[in-house]
This record gives C-alpha cells, structure tokens and sequence, in this order.
C-alpha cells in the first residue's frame, strides 16, 4: 500500500525539463583559423628584426669628422673655436677630414669660403688657397711693351696707371709715388702674378700682336681700380725686388 501511494504521488507532478546549472556555459562553434594573417604576422616580426640588426650594424661603422661651425674664409684656417666633432656613416667615397686629424688640418688653408654647418672633406683645404682672405684676382689683357720681358707665375710686379697724354710730372721719384691725376700713378705697389701662359721658345722677345692674359692676385681694396684701368688698357706692369731668380 505505501509503495503505491508514493507512486501516485509521483504521478500527479509535471515533468520539467533539467535547467544546466550555473557554472555551465553553451557550446560555442570552433574559431576559423586564418594562416595568411598569422603569416603576415611573422613576416612583420621578422622584418622589424632585420631593421634593428641593421641599425645596430650601421651604427658600428659610424666614425667621428670634423664639422665647420662657422663660416671658414678663402685663405683661412680651421681651429677650435670654428669646428666641431660629429659622428657620420662611414662611406669610401666621401673624404671625410677624421676628428684626430684636426692638427694636421690647422696647417692647411682653406682653398675658398666654407660655410658653416657642412661637414668638412679634403677637397676643401690644401697648402694655399685659391684666393687668399683679403685679397683678389685680376684679369689684364697687355699689349707688348705693357708687360716685362719674361713675365712668368709667381713673380711680383707694380701696376701702374699709364694714359697717353701723361706727362712728366717734377714732383715723380724713383720710389714710384703717385703724380698728379694726369700723369702716371701707382695703382697696386705690390702684386703676385697668378697666371701667365707659358712663353713659346725662342718668341719671348718678338713683339706680337696678340695680347697676353696675365692674372695678378692684390689687395681687395686695389681690385677695382686696376680692373678699371685695365679695362681702358691703361695699365703697365714693371717687376719689383722680391722676386726669387731676379
């Protein structure tokens, strides 16, 4: 009797369906594997790797230079207080004037202006330079008897200012000083003859017809007077002492 009665009791309940339990989660669909983005991913690791090797080769064969920091003058000197060190990527083809080369280089004259902020290579010294700080280059064109018989590179002359109707002034010396606006006058007591073209043999006593280029190097004041006269062929060149073999 009580096993039926607890079998009618059972009878009379509804059946529910069993809930999952809290902690339960519902299945979810398995991930979609993408082997082209996992590629892309090493390639990028690996890429960033090789640029970081590199850096660190790079920075290996770095080498310290000298820098101008200020404007160097045709004809003047690089020093402590115009230069400065800097590290530079080595490369074969730039001659690059090394930092513990900078004694040697203080002996040297810059061959024209250097402006600052560029690091310095060789090309730009040497033992004297193209135009000295302060001085000038001037182009003459001279017809025979305006020129010394055997001019040549590296003599010293006078430029004089001659006119044809000059005339011989009593207050001319042998010193060479200046007469009256009229006559003949010192332009450039002193200059260096920084071209001549080379004498053919045997002609260097003809008188020609053809004008000879001589390039003097004066003062910076003197230039424009004797590019001047030059221009009006008004000048005359006399050699002065001081010229080695004369």
């Amino acid at each position: 009797m009580k096993i039926q009665e607890r079998t009618g009791a059972g009878a009379g309940r509804s059946a529910a369906p069993a809930q999952p339990s809290v902690g339960d989660r519902l299945p979810t669909p398995p991930r979609e594997r993408k082997p082209a983005l996992a590629a892309l991913a090493v390639l990028l690791i690996l890429v960033g790797a090789l640029g970081a090797t590199m850096l660190v080769l790079q920075a290996g064969d770095r080498i310290e230079v000298v820098k101008v920091t200020k404007p160097i003058p045709a004809g003047g000197s690089a020093n402590s207080s115009n230069t400065t060190s800097v590290m530079v990527a080595e490369d074969a083809d730039i001659h690059y004037v090394l930092w513990n080369q900078r004694a040697e280089l203080k002996k040297l004259k810059a061959v024209s202006t250097i402006p600052g902020g560029v690091v310095a290579v060789g090309e730009m010294f040497g033992d004297k330079a193209g135009v000295e700080a302060g001085k000038a280059t001037v182009g003459l064109s001279l017809k025979a008897g305006q020129y010394p018989t055997g001019i040549k590179q590296g003599d010293t002359v006078a430029a004089y200012r001659v006119t044809a109707d000059a005339a011989p002034s009593s207050g001319d010396s042998a010193s060479g000083s200046s007469s009256s606006a009229s006559g003949n006058a010192v332009i450039v007591d002193q200059a260096r003859v920084t071209y001549v073209p080379p004498a053919d043999t045997g002609s260097d006593q003809l008188v020609s017809s053809t004008n000879l280029a001589v390039t003097l190097t004066v003062d910076s004041d003197k230039a424009a007077d004797l590019a001047q006269a030059a221009s009006n062929s008004e000048v005359a060149l006399v050699l002065v002492s001081g010229n080695s073999g004369n």
